[in-house]
């Protein structure tokens, strides 16, 4: 062909190529396989693909401040060599994958399948990718290939001769699961634990918040143990995780989670003392924790009463469900989670003073991630199972409006209401053992449950100590100012019960 006749032809060959790609295009969908160097066996669980223009690795999303696109998934025995996909009609947040706005991503899937974490990017065991680059169009990017070919690893967790991994088969929740389930734990020793192999300590056990795991509280103890201050005693402390596949168990029994609180109770804490020199009795027993902790650590204390000599309550979850982060749970008629009755959106959470997220999304994001999110980790505690022997929605997920007999079965978990029908018998065992420290502006607005807390134990005469402290958000909260005041309050409560002197107890440095 001569160039003079190429050129005439070119401007029809442009014309049909662009014709065939229009024909080619197909809207976006990702295809996953699943390799066969990492899997073995048909594996079911849940597949995800997560999106980000950030973040080297979307496996570790969804980030909640700032969520970027991710969808989900059930597959059910996948085969090892075979592929799953995820197209426009699979789960999804913000917005169907046929919405997706166009652009350069990092994609990155993940197959989770384990029982007993919560973050499927991190949970052990579990499958993902390689994070690949793409540009992508939900009209026309066609299919995206994935394979899941590499498995998420713990790092060794960071033993010393002061800290140590303690984990506890539990045979109340093997039981209750139909599997074996470890309930881990990390215990912190005093400097001269092993010089001193007399002496016994008090104990402070410790509870993370939401996502948190006595291995992100061990980081903390990495370059010792933090020496007594002045009045103070030596304590051995207890670093647990509250982790479950839903979320955060907060240590209470539940129809979803099983006996958490009774296996701590009645498992973990006579381990420990069987293996450590602990002094044996509640007055040495101390129970703290910040957030979905501060809530758990409040529950447990006010449970096991005769378990505990003290709570050091941080920043709680919603401890009375009238201020439920700002939605009355029983309001009649009931209210929606979703929008005000002027019909604005309602915040769940804010930076500084102003809202930065709503109810809604923030809702739709656990869904599409259907395990391990904040808020179905409250309906795995506080809802009884529903008819997919899933936890019961405590709202409609189209309007938002709460279900009237879903908040009534939420009592059993408001710790006020437990606290104000069960006083006559409670408040004698609880004397000298309730202290709680709020935000004044907290994140996610915990601080009007609290405070509505306060008032009911003021009407019922406690001596429970609540603090807000003006101005402090969630996280701000925790000062060192703070932490040191509160070892000394139960360094104090101890001294009254087990006064210096005896060989078995710790001396005040």
């Amino acid at each position: 062909m001569n160039v003079r006749r190429f050129k005439r032809l070119l401007p029809v060959l442009v014309f049909l190529a662009a014709l065939h790609s229009i024909a080619a295009a197909e809207p976006l969908r990702f295809r996953v396989e699943l390799a066969t160097n990492v899997a073995k066996q048909p594996v079911t669980g849940r597949l995800y693909v997560f999106l980000s223009r950030r973040s080297p690795e979307p496996r570790f999303g969804p980030d909640w401040f700032r969520p970027e696109p991710f969808f989900g998934e059930d597959v059910d025995g996948l085969m090892p060599g075979t592929t799953a996909e995820i197209d426009a009609q699979s789960d999804a947040f913000p917005a169907p994958l046929s919405k997706l706005p166009a652009g350069e991503y990092r994609v990155q899937a993940v197959l989770d399948h384990s029982f007993d974490e919560p973050q499927p990017g991190r949970a052990a065991g579990n499958f993902y990718s390689a994070a690949v680059r793409a540009n992508l169009d939900a009209d026309q990017s066609g299919t995206v290939p994935l394979v899941l070919d590499r498995v998420v690893e713990l790092p060794p967790f960071p033993q010393s001769p002061w800290i140590e991994e303690f984990p506890v088969r539990s045979r109340l929740l093997s039981e209750f699961h139909g599997r074996e389930v470890i309930e881990p734990s990390a215990v912190v020793l005093p400097a001269g634990y092993h010089t001193e192999p007399d002496r016994r300590y008090p104990v402070i056990y410790v509870i993370p918040g939401f996502s948190g795991s006595h291995r992100d509280l061990a980081r903390g103890y990495l370059y010792g143990p933090p020496a007594a201050g002045a009045g103070e005693v030596d304590f051995i402390r207890v670093l647990l995780s509250g982790q479950c596949k839903w979320g955060h168990h907060v240590f209470a029994n539940s129809a979803t989670n099983g006996p958490r609180g009774d296996a701590l109770v009645r498992e973990l804490i006579p381990a420990v003392e069987r293996q450590y020199r602990t002094i044996p009795a509640a007055t040495a027993r101390f129970v703290t924790g910040h957030s979905s902790g501060g809530w758990a650590s409040l529950w447990l204390q006010v449970n096991y009463p005769e378990t505990f000599g003290g709570v050091w309550s941080l920043a709680p979850d919603p401890v009375d469900f009238r201020d439920f982060q700002k939605v009355d749970l029983y309001a009649e008629p009931p209210l929606s989670l979703f929008r005000d009755p002027q019909g604005n959106p309602r915040p769940i959470a804010r930076r500084g003073l102003e809202p930065a997220l709503w109810y809604e999304p923030f809702v739709g994001m656990d869904d599409v991630l259907k395990y391990g999110g904040q808020f179905r980790s409250f309906e795995a505690v506080f809802s009884p199972l529903g008819d997919d022997r899933a936890p019961a929605k405590i709202c409609d997920r189209t309007t938002g409006q709460i279900d009237a007999g879903i908040a009534e079965a939420w009592q059993a978990y408001d710790i006020r209401l437990l606290l104000k029908r069960n006083w006559s018998r409670l408040g004698p065992r609880l004397a000298g053992k309730l202290h709680i420290t709020a935000a004044g502006q907290d994140t996610f607005y915990l601080e009007g449950a609290v405070k509505l807390l306060a008032d009911t134990l003021r009407e019922l005469g406690s001596d429970a100590e609540v603090t807000i402290i003006p101005g402090a958000d969630h996280s701000s909260l925790l000062t060192a100012k703070l932490h040191r005041e509160n070892r000394l309050q139960m360094s104090r409560v101890f001294l009254q019960h087990h006064p210096i002197g005896g060989e078995l107890v710790p001396a005040v440095r």
